[in-house]
């Protein structure tokens, strides 16, 4: 494969005489790189978040030794490079406090090294938008690689994953499971290396690029350990070279049509919530006007097709033997925009329009649809004036449509002090209302919105109550919860005035959240209000505090909107 000098980037590194050229190669030749490597061949990026404290993540040493393989073969130099990287399960106080840092981290180590192309490793939760967000920001030749789910677990004989931590949970604090067997439990839930099995947040964000086209296609199911992931990372490696050769962007990939069919590939899958916010953000980076509202308008009429956890049945091992999301994509081809360019220069519709389905009982066809609700409800009134989310397909419904008075927690740390208070006064038809864990409040928005019931209600047989919050739901969770409340309490919303006993209406078909008050009432009550903000007073948490941007506009920092391009913007050589 030939590339002319003048148009690979590295040469302004590595094509220069002197001083500055004699620098850059030979410090790279210690590590025993000749020179032939540095002779107008592409040098791709592969951007890793591997590390022993993200457990999803732990095999991605040997996942990049496959993309370097591809890299070589086609013609290019792979070089390594580590990023922050955020494991969901271990990092506290949450993850979504450090994707957008991560994402200036990769976005800075993209742009300041010799790199024409990059490849993004991700797993993990969050590691897959801040990868994206920030190789966004440079738009060089970008393809993602997944690192796949992990294996379904099994305990007792019966198939476990991360959804199944809620109701052992739940189990436990009634006493229908002992301490000890939930103990047992967790030997048997995370039998491989890869991400969550349930079409969690992880396994939403494979899908979301995918879907998006920054992926070669059946990237987002094939498990961790697949032999098949290998092959994938493999292609993906000599992809990124041809991209480098045709100077494919992500500016040319993501376009507005693009992430409408994300939004609709989402609802079909039941995918979690999460997506709004990174979606939202991602499309901050790349310059693409989004909006909430644009989520209910293009998940509308598109009915749930994967029978997955938590939404459904099966687990993403399952998803990827019934063929995967091209033949979810398959059944979308209809609604969606078929002309898309993807990676590999192929349109969405040239890579799924022959795709098959081997298991119809896990994806079902359009006409038959697992459940007809689907997609994200984006509600509004007075309780969110910006909006709120909420997942029908993971919701009961008989609460669909509900009034009840609020039980109200302050915060997270009243709400553990409480909720399993024999003496609170809630019963089924109560509304849960947990404030000041939004981007500011808590800060970072962590993943405690589908709060879990008072014990005495569990005892009666109570699974479910609407419950609302300025906060995240992990996408393994599920119940009728209204996440994202925006502005949120910290930074002043409707949510902070909500007092004890207050009246709320959820009404999903309207997209209505109501809290029965006058606006001259809750005018009195803000003005009363004291508004009670922890603000850190260093570091990067001080900075995010100060310019975190609201959930309905994705809490991207304000001022890492848009990009700088891949320019080094000074060169002290």
């Amino acid at each position: 494969m030939s590339f002319p000098d003048k148009n690979l980037r590295s040469r302004n590194w590595f094509g220069r005489d002197g001083k500055d050229g004699f620098i850059y190669r030979s410090w790279m030749k210690k590590q025993g790189i000749p020179d032939e490597e540095f002779e107008g061949k592409p040098v791709i990026g592969i951007c890793n978040t591997w590390s022993e404290l993200t457990p999803c993540n732990s095999h991605f040493r040997e996942l990049a030794q496959f993309v370097k393989q591809g890299v070589i073969q086609a013609g290019g130099f792979p070089l390594e490079f580590p990023v922050m990287s955020l494991g969901e399960t271990l990092i506290k106080p949450t993850a979504m406090l450090y994707r957008n840092l991560a994402s200036m981290d990769v976005e800075e180590s993209i742009r300041a090294n010799p790199l024409d192309g990059v490849v993004l490793l991700c797993g993990c939760d969050k590691t897959t938008p801040s990868l994206v967000m920030g190789a966004c920001s440079v738009d060089l030749p970008t393809i993602v690689v997944s690192g796949g789910p992990m294996l379904t677990g099994r305990f007792r004989g019966k198939a476990i994953s991360t959804s199944d931590v809620w109701r052992f949970t739940d189990q436990v604090r009634t006493g229908e499971m002992p301490g000890a067997e939930m103990k047992q439990a967790e030997s048997g839930l995370c039998r491989s290396d890869g991400h969550c099995a349930v079409m969690g947040t992880a396994s939403t964000m494979a899908c979301m690029v995918e879907s998006l086209g920054l992926t070669l296609p059946g990237n987002a199911a094939i498990p961790a350990p697949d032999a098949a992931r290998k092959v994938l990372a493999r292609h993906s490696g000599a992809q990124i070279v041809r991209m480098v050769q045709d100077d494919r962007r992500m500016s040319s990939i993501l376009t507005r049509e693009a992430f409408e069919n994300a939004i609709m590939v989402n609802a079909a899958i039941g995918g979690s919530t999460n997506f709004v916010v990174h979606l939202l953000a991602i499309a901050g980076r790349i310059g693409v006007d989004l909006t909430l509202d644009d989520f209910d308008r293009f998940s509308a009429g598109v009915p749930l097709l994967a029978n997955l956890q938590p939404s459904g049945q099966f687990f993403m091992e399952d998803f990827y033997y019934a063929g995967g999301l091209p033949a979810v994509i398959r059944e979308l081809l209809p609604r969606m925009h078929a002309s898309c360019i993807t990676v590999n220069g192929k349109t969405i519709q040239e890579n799924c329009s022959e795709a098959p389905c081997y298991e119809r009982e896990v994806i079902a066809p359009l006409e038959e649809p697992v459940n007809p609700l689907s997609g994200i409800v984006v509600l509004k009134g007075n309780l969110c004036e910006n909006g709120a989310v909420l997942k029908p397909s993971a919701a009961s419904e008989k609460l669909m449509q509900h009034t009840g008075r609020a039980i109200v927690f302050e915060d997270i740390e009243d709400y553990k002090a409480r909720i399993d208070d024999p003496s609170l006064p809630a019963d089924e038809n109560s509304v849960l209302v947990l404030k000041n864990v939004g981007p500011i409040g808590y800060p970072g928005m962590p993943e405690v919105g589908n709060m879990g019931l008072p014990p005495a209600l569990l005892a009666k047989g109570v699974t479910d109550m609407v419950r609302i919050s300025d906060g995240r739901m992990s996408g393994t969770g599920f119940g009728t919860v209204v996440l994202h409340v925006s502005p949120e309490a910290a930074a002043g919303g409707t949510l902070a005035i909500v007092e004890e006993g207050d009246l709320i209406t959820l009404d999903v078909p309207a997209r209505q959240l109501h809290l029965h008050l006058t606006d001259e009432e809750i005018a009195l009550r803000k003005q009363n209000k004291v508004h009670r903000i922890d603000l850190h007073a260093r570091g990067y948490v001080h900075m995010y505090q100060q310019h975190v941007e609201q959930a309905h506009l994705g809490a991207d920092l304000d001022f890492l909107k848009g990009g700088s391009g891949s320019e080094v913007p000074r060169d002290s050589h």
